[in-house]
């Protein structure tokens, strides 16, 4: 989407705002924060958009949010250090996720090779599985319309998307935050 197919905001936040919820909030793990992230993000991409052209939009969203996240988090670590009671898992659980959204580069998410994992995973899989997780994450459909869809009942599309989920998190192993990135992209709200 370029600025000329974006022209006005209300377009940028319906299409987005969303997926960068979700994606903010799998890494804060706090609603709020999320949200403000979220509509932060949206507003700056809107700004950029109306100052020049942008050719790959949602990898620049991404970055967006990534460093709000991050600033977000950095505070929550420097805030949370500050109390003793802290348990240290919790300290460590803040780190790992700082970690996770600093090695994060948005471009790999829309790479061919990353892509192609993906597909070719999804084809080792019985067909049903493969279905229900395409309609799940790629075409944003919720539990309830695939079970319709497809005959089955709502435990077992979640059977079959969780199965597809445990390959990709094998194969995708060294693509962590990438793996992370696309089941939040395509989660449906």
């Amino acid at each position: 989407m370029t600025k000329l197919q974006c022209n006005n905001f209300s377009t940028i936040y319906n299409s987005y705002y969303k997926k960068s919820y979700y994606f903010a909030k799998s890494y804060v793990h706090d609603e709020i924060a999320a949200e403000e992230i979220a509509s932060e993000s949206l507003i700056k991409l809107w700004e950029k958009l109306k100052s020049k052209d942008i050719d790959y939009l949602q990898p620049l969203l991404l970055t967006i949010i990534k460093n709000k996240a991050l600033d977000f988090l950095k505070h929550e670590e420097v805030k949370r250090s500050a109390f003793e009671n802290m348990a240290d898992w919790q300290m460590q659980e803040i780190q790992l996720r700082i970690s996770s959204l600093e090695s994060c580069n948005p471009n790999d998410i829309f790479s061919s090779e990353v892509e192609k994992i993906v597909y070719s995973t999804l084809k080792t899989l019985p067909k049903k599985t493969e279905e229900i997780f395409i309609m799940s994450r790629f075409e944003n459909k919720c539990n309830k319309e695939i079970a319709i869809s497809t005959g089955l009942s709502e435990k077992s599309v979640e059977y079959h998307i969780s199965k597809a989920l445990k390959a990709l998190r094998v194969t995708l192993s060294d693509y962590l935050p990438t793996l992370l990135t696309i089941l939040y992209l395509h989660l449906r709200g």
